[in-house]
């Protein structure tokens, strides 16, 4: 049956969510909430399920092919542009994360949200199929579709659910990321011109671009389009300020969502678009890169350290965090992008829960303010002991998941740059201090007053937090079947960027990064004019 579904699982898995938008928008009466809750979190459910064929049917091993459950077809002839989906074992696990977080994210709106509730359901469904559509697409016009299509609903999660100053946080978010978003945008009809005129094929392939010849001034621009566009919605140092005050305005559920996954779209754009389209320009942008993600790192743990708000201090956590993946993914070695891709995971898991958890807490509080608390392990125990985990697990304790990936990232990065590797350790013990801190504040000590009488975890918020605590165990203790997923992806990537061997042994007569282009000059310069693009190796 399976082998039957084969060809159109991915299209199923997407386009699920979207028809549950229709119809809760659509089904009964304006004002049953329940009704609306319950189809929403049944059409979220049931995505997930049907998205766990996926990982039962990819195929590992020697043999295996790289992109699977593809599905090729004519969308818009006329453009050359085509219906071209699959996955590998990146979009695999983060397709698993999406369609894991969202029922959560549903479940956990059930007492928060109570007034428009079949909008917001409605969007969110929505928003899930545009994420999803973003790690299936193969084709640069359908990626640049799905991109777009999830702005709109988190626009109007974070714009009408949100708190006191949600106009001002959805416009901020909205403006950066459609910035980003049209540069992308040139750039993509940039190589759909010049492949059309090198070739005579019009494509929006990625594959086919990848082989289009690009001089080096163009492919600097290029690379600097796609940058932008992803570096803002990662967010990297100094793009970052959209995304604090959208993590403290948006509803637990759109925070959890934002942190989860949308900000996984920018890591996965440099790692699938950006970096194997230009490969040189992103040996010459690296030194740059790596030293943004350092001081991400630093500036994202001193600013949380400093935050009074327990929601804005885990909103610059993840600008620190966010850092390391990025630091990983351009050391251009097997162990830091396979840390950097595990790590995409583990961030969604470990944030989106502390997200969770802070929304639970204000539901019974309505206050975020750390100065507030005091003493709450004595009152809510189970509380406290699922906020432990969940906040060791951010701080990369061995046997939970945050370890497996932020160290293959550390080794990574040593290989390229020591010295960073060092400053991203400094980062590591920053994040252990400012979260303990924050921890010892909230749940030690007396009680006070104003907590006493709080309840524990109720039923459903044990079913919103559960999945993530087994995550963050399983992928901690037992993480070799996420790797083998992605060791053929990393493989691949590597050899695209002609850095690494497929075996991933470090290729070691590399010169220098950046040495590629002369850069006397503030745009990148190539004296010849010659192709800086060499042909991909072909792909079955």
């Amino acid at each position: 049956m399976l082998e039957a579904l084969n060809p159109w699982l991915l299209t199923l898995v997407v386009f699920l969510p979207l028809a549950g938008a229709l119809l809760v928008f659509t089904l009964g009466h304006p004002e049953d909430k329940e009704f609306q809750r319950s189809m929403a979190f049944l059409f979220s459910a049931a995505t997930f399920l049907l998205s766990l064929l996926l990982w039962v049917g990819f195929k590992t091993g020697p043999g295996a092919p790289l992109w699977q459950f593809t599905l090729d077809m004519p969308w818009i002839p006329g453009l050359g542009a085509r219906y071209n989906v699959g996955i590998d074992g990146v979009s695999l696990l983060l397709i698993l994360l999406t369609t894991l977080l969202t029922p959560i994210c549903i479940l956990s709106s059930y007492t928060s949200v109570t007034e428009k509730v079949r909008s917001y359901y409605a969007f969110f469904l929505m928003l899930e199929t545009g994420m999803l559509g973003v790690f299936i697409a193969r084709d640069l016009l359908l990626f640049y579709v799905f991109w777009e299509a999830m702005l709109i609903p988190m626009y109007f999660i974070i714009g009408v659910w949100g708190g006191q100053n949600r106009i001002r946080a959805a416009v901020k978010f909205f403006v950066f990321t459609m910035a980003g978003s049209l540069l992308m945008l040139v750039a993509i009809l940039v190589l759909y011109f010049t492949h059309l005129h090198t070739s005579g094929v019009a494509t929006f392939s990625l594959y086919d671009l990848q082989n289009t010849p690009i001089g080096g001034v163009m492919q600097g621009w290029l690379f600097f389009a796609f940058f932008l566009a992803f570096a803002i919605k990662v967010p990297m140092f100094p793009f970052h300020t959209w995304l604090p005050e959208a993590h403290v305005e948006a509803p637990t559920a759109g925070s959890v969502i934002l942190a989860g996954v949308l900000l996984k779209m920018g890591t996965y754009g440099f790692f699938r678009y950006a970096m194997p389209l230009f490969p040189q320009a992103t040996r010459f942008w690296l030194p740059i890169v790596m030293t943004l993600a350092i001081i991400g790192i630093l500036y994202g743990a001193l600013v949380a350290m400093a935050q009074p708000d327990m929601k804005k201090l885990i909103a610059y956590s993840s600008v620190s965090h966010l850092g390391f993946v990025m630091l990983g993914l351009f050391a251009l070695n097997s162990q830091g992008v396979t840390g950097s891709l595990l790590q995409s995971l583990n961030h969604g898991v470990s944030t989106g829960a502390l997200f969770l958890l802070v929304g639970i807490i204000y539901e019974r509080r309505h206050t975020r303010q750390i100065s507030e608390f005091g003493g709450l392990w004595s009152v809510m125990p189970m509380y406290g002991t699922v906020f432990m985990i969940a906040m060791l697990s951010s701080v990369a304790l061995p046997g939970l998941n945050g370890f497996v990936g932020e160290f293959p990232i550390l080794l990574g990065a040593f290989e390229r740059y020591p010295l960073y590797a060092v400053l991203a350790a400094i980062g590591i013990i920053l994040g252990a201090i400012y979260l303990l801190w924050m921890y010892q504040r909230v749940f030690q000590g007396p009680v006070t007053e104003a907590n006493m009488g709080l309840k524990d975890l109720n039923a459903r918020e044990w079913a919103t937090l559960l999945p993530l605590v087994v995550l963050m165990f399983v992928i901690g203790i037992f993480p070799k079947p996420f790797i083998d997923r992605l060791e053929p992806a990393v493989n691949d990537f590597l050899t695209t960027l002609r850095v690494e061997s497929p075996t991933g042994r470090l290729a070691r007569d590399l010169p220098p990064p950046g040495i590629e282009f002369p850069a006397p000059s503030p745009v990148f310069v190539s004296p010849q004019n010659e192709p800086m693009n060499a042909p991909a190796p072909q792909r079955p």
